[in-house]
Parts: structure tokens; C-alpha cells; sequence
């Protein structure tokens, strides 16, 4: 899977939440959380997609990066989460929506928060199936979605298993197996996001009018 290169990143005291590797140290192993029991697949259908004017698209365009897994883990200090295939730790964002779903998290927002695309089949490890759907997002790609909600990565994260993102503006958070809010590990302060990618043409958050 590609990476969007990192141009700023935003330095959060964690205190002794610090994500394994947010200063330097090793990582902590990480266990998987048991799968629940769940019934066939039940893939969510969204009657709403991500704006009233998306098209409706059974595939995503060929040239996107997609989320080929979703893996619920329990990690040393901050407790369960869900990463991707390689380990990037995913989020929620609360100005989102879960019944319907809708994301809300677009244009420069998206490129500091990457949507979890799919093609409508990943992998599971330690979720159930039937948390487990997508949404159309108004460019026609397909994202990810737990318990309703759409979940995304954050480029402030400098490798897998990190959480810079965890309650940047008040508004994003650590999804957890289950589709809720991880609060278990919160930051001082509230944490402001890194500012979109350099060839966006924005040179800082506040200045783009990004205020995610």
C-alpha cells in the first residue's frame, strides 16, 4: 500500500499514554482480540452516501489504495484497537455519522485522514463480521465502516501502531473492535492535526482553513 509522504506532525505530550514507539522505544507485542460470534456476513447497505450528490459506484476507481484487513487487537496502554493490514492504527471521527452512515471527512481533511477503501471484501481478525460495512463516498470510492461508523488512518502517524491522532481537535478517536470511541488513553490538552500534504498547496493547518 502506498504512503502519503509526511511533511508536518504535530508533537502531543501523551504522557504515559504514549503509543509503544511514540519516543523512540520498541513496540509492544500486541494481542488479538478474540472474534465474536456473528452470524453470516450481513455487509452494511447504506441507504446515504457520503454526500447527497455521490454517484453511485459498485467498484472503486482502479489507482486508490485499499484496506485489505481489519484486525482488532489489544494493545499496551491504550487497549483495543482496529489497524489495517499493516498496522496502522484506524479511527472515527465524530462530526461522521452511523445511522446513516455518512462521512463527513473530505478535500483536505481526507488527505490528512485517508479513508480505509475498500472493494467490499477485506479480511477480518478480532471483529465481527456483522460490525462490519461500507459507505460511498461522494468521489464514488467505497470506505470502510465499523458499527456504522467510517473509519480512517492519520498521516501524523509516524509508523504502525501509533495514535498521534487520538482526540486531535476534539473530534477523532481510536475506534475500537466495536465500532465506540476508545477514550481509555486521552492526551493533555487537545492536539491540533498535522497540516495536509505539501503538494496540496496548503502550508499549515490553520492557514489552508483546515480544522480538522
Amino acid at each position: 500500500m502506498k504512503r502519503t509522504v509526511i511533511v508536518a506532525s504535530a508533537m502531543v505530550a501523551l504522557t504515559a499514554c504514549a503509543p509503544a514507539g511514540y519516543d523512540g522505544a520498541n513496540s509492544s507485542a500486541a494481542e488479538p482480540v478474540a472474534v465474536a460470534a456473528a452470524e453470516p456476513t450481513a455487509t452494511v447497505e447504506p441507504e446515504a452516501s457520503a454526500s447527497a450528490e455521490a454517484p453511485a459506484a459498485d467498484a472503486p476507481p482502479t489507482d486508490v489504495d485499499l484496506t485489505e484487513k481489519l484486525v482488532g487487537k489489544s494493545v499496551a496502554r491504550m487497549g483495543k484497537v482496529v489497524t489495517d493490514q499493516d498496522g496502522w492504527i484506524l479511527y472515527r471521527f465524530d462530526k461522521d455519522t452511523a445511522d446513516p452512515p455518512s462521512s463527513n471527512c473530505v478535500d483536505k481533511c481526507a488527505e490528512v485522514w485517508p479513508p480505509a477503501l475498500t472493494d467490499g471484501n477485506p479480511d477480518l481478525t478480532g471483529l465481527s463480521d456483522d460490525k462490519v460495512g461500507s459507505v460511498t463516498r461522494q468521489d464514488g470510492t467505497r470506505q470502510l465502516t465499523i458499527a456504522g461508523w467510517p473509519v480512517y488512518r492519520y498521516i501524523g502517524d509516524k509508523k504502525p501502531g501509533q495514535w498521534k491522532g487520538q482526540a486531535v481537535g476534539g473530534t477523532w478517536f481510536v475506534v475500537q473492535p466495536d465500532g465506540k470511541k476508545n477514550l481509555s488513553c486521552l492526551p493533555k490538552g487537545t492536539p491540533k492535526a498535522v497540516a495536509p500534504p505539501a503538494d496540496s498547496g496548503s502550508s499549515d493547518a490553520e492557514g489552508s482553513g483546515y480544522s480538522y
